[in-house]
């Protein structure tokens, strides 16, 4: 093993201390394939640079290095699962290492935490010295901790080390990432472009070659992380937001307007762009405000973005004292806008004159008020509710479960007799209703009933409403057609239909009293009639011969 000295170095000891570190037995590079490799830097994708760069650093590794080549995202997009061992550890691979990611395709997600498991249980890390060198421009995309990886593979492994190699991430990506190397002992290098590409794979990989003597550099311009800073805030005398806002950049028309969407961002963005002319939008919640911006080149670009808006908190509430109401709905309308929100309610609006309209149940109230920008206002909004509970039943105690269905009616009649109905609900009613009497008008099958009931701001009414019926179960052999009747004739001797079935079996439900059920046959044969009687809250059957 002492000829792996000029290999794999744990966590770039060498480059920084001087000093040699002893090389893990066998090793793995685990190659970030998600479509974020597509991104570019100086111009140039970084998918591309991580080829070359590896291609190169490969070359100079000496013929009994035991390395292999892991990769996720490179197969599928939008699936955790995607991840492959592409070259199994063994000496002398390093060009068919450069060959397969060469090969790859660079489209799906980030589950570098699995990758890293994957690869450490290849290298049989809880039995055998191990190192995986993890080369990733992103942070975990799929529901993984790599800290808490980074611990369990260091307290399972037997000397188990990681190397990250983070390309092209922000201070605040690298150090999501940084704990799988710091919590195995390894090293957390940043790389910004080829150069620095080269130089952490040159000291995870493999040891740097004696550098010649370079002449002093000529002084140069400082190179700016990032050229391009967008900022927003709520108003003048408000902090700049950092979670929540989203970014959309367009490339510019000679008319100043947005042409070709060039990237959707979030939250507090930074990046790089190529001079020229852009327009920007942000949004945030329901405000947005849009600018044309121009990019210099070796200039610190940073728009600043006012929204004119405030904060909205609204708690819906049927009654006074009452629970806010998760279904309650919300609905706001300002600058000739509206938009709809449900339940409790915390939303950033624009400035000016908001009415609020609050709808729960058959209730609704509306209240408006003046937003000033980068201020709050929280309120309760209480609609004036009670509310009904109806269940059916066949007779008093026998609640019938379901197939019921309620129409809730205002009360008092129209000028033709009819009344306005309110809502119509099944099986049984639970409804916030203004304070007022009402009319549950309830059928199941060919039974019909009603009861009148009011309803109290913050009260609840409990409402039975029997249907004073039974059922009637048929049984008529080779029969075409089935009717019941009421058995009262009306004036012109004619008996009211009340349900019918072509079946030769079948029941109903009908309020109590007297009935005739007639059967028709097919062909010659006459019909049959049978006069019965239905009980309230019993069951009758027959059968027609």
């Amino acid at each position: 093993m002492r000829g792996l000295l000029r290999s794999i170095l744990l966590g770039g000891m060498l480059a920084v201390s001087g000093t040699a570190a002893t090389a893990a037995d066998r090793a793995i590079i685990v190659l970030d394939g998600s479509g974020s490799m597509w991104g570019q830097i100086g111009g140039k994708p970084k998918l591309e640079i991580a080829r070359e760069t590896l291609r190169n650093v490969l070359s100079t590794l000496p013929d009994d290095l035991e390395l292999g080549l892991m990769a996720y995202g490179h197969r599928q997009k939008g699936v955790c699962s995607d991840i492959e061992l592409i070259v199994e550890p063994a000496a002398g691979m390093g060009s068919k290492i450069a060959d397969a990611a060469d090969r790859m395709r660079f489209i799906g997600m980030t589950p570098l935490s699995d990758a890293v498991k994957q690869a450490a249980e290849s290298l049989r890390y809880t039995e055998e010295k191990a190192t995986v060198i993890l080369i990733t421009d992103g942070i975990e995309t799929c529901n993984a901790d790599p800290c808490a990886l980074a611990s369990e593979l260091e307290q399972s492994g037997v000397d188990f080390t990681a190397h990250v190699v983070g390309f092209g991430l922000s201070e605040a990506e690298g150090r999501k990432v940084a704990c799988l190397a710091e919590n195995t002992g390894g090293k957390f290098i940043q790389a910004k472009d080829a150069g620095s590409l080269k130089d952490a794979l040159t000291q995870t990989v493999a040891a740097a070659p004696e550098p010649e003597p370079e002449p002093e550099p000529e002084p140069t311009q400082a190179v700016l992380e990032y050229n391009f800073v967008p900022t927003v805030a709520l108003s003048e005398d408000t902090d700049d937001l950092k979670d929540g806002p989203t970014w959309e950049l367009y490339k510019a028309q000679p008319d100043g307007s947005a042409g070709e969407r060039i990237t959707t961002q979030f939250n507090d963005w930074k990046t790089n762009l190529e001079p020229g002319n852009y327009v920007l939008r942000v949004r945030y919640g329901h405000a947005e405000s849009t600018q044309l911006v121009t990019v210099e080149e070796n200039q610190l670009n940073a728009p600043h973005f006012i929204l004119n808006a405030g904060r909205v908190i609204i708690r819906p509430r049927e009654h006074e004292g009452g629970e806010v109401s998760s279904g309650a709905t919300i609905r706001f309308e300002y600058d000739g806008k509206s938009e709809n929100e449900y339940g409790e309610t915390d939303v950033i609006l624009p400035a000016g004159e908001i009415k609020a309209t609050v709808t729960i149940g058959e209730g609704s109230t509306t209240e408006t008020f003046r937003l000033e920008a980068g201020r709050t206002v929280e309120k309760d909004i209480v609609v004036g509710l009670g509310r009904a509970a109806i269940t059916v039943s066949y007779v008093p105690g026998m609640v019938l479960e379901s197939g019921a269905t309620i129409h809730i009616q205002k009360a008092a009649k129209r000028i033709d007799g009819t009344r306005e109905t309110v809502r119509t609900d099944y099986n049984s009613a639970d409804v916030a209703l203004p304070a007022g009497d009402y009319y549950a008008e309830v059928s199941y099958q060919a039974a019909a009933g009603g009861a009148p009931f009011s309803v109290k701001v913050g009260e609840r009414t409990e409402i039975e409403i029997p249907l004073n019926a039974g059922v009637l179960a048929v049984t008529a052999p080779e029969a075409a057609i089935t009717r019941v009747y009421k058995a009262q004739k009306d004036l012109q001797g004619n008996r009211k239909q009340v349900d019918y079935s072509y079946d030769a079996e079948f029941q109903t439900t009908l309020n109590g009293g007297d009935y005739v059920v007639e059967v028709e046959y097919s062909g010659d044969k006459p019909k049959v009639e049978k006069a019965i009687s239905v009980r309230e809250g019993e069951r009758v059957e027959i059968t027609v011969p």
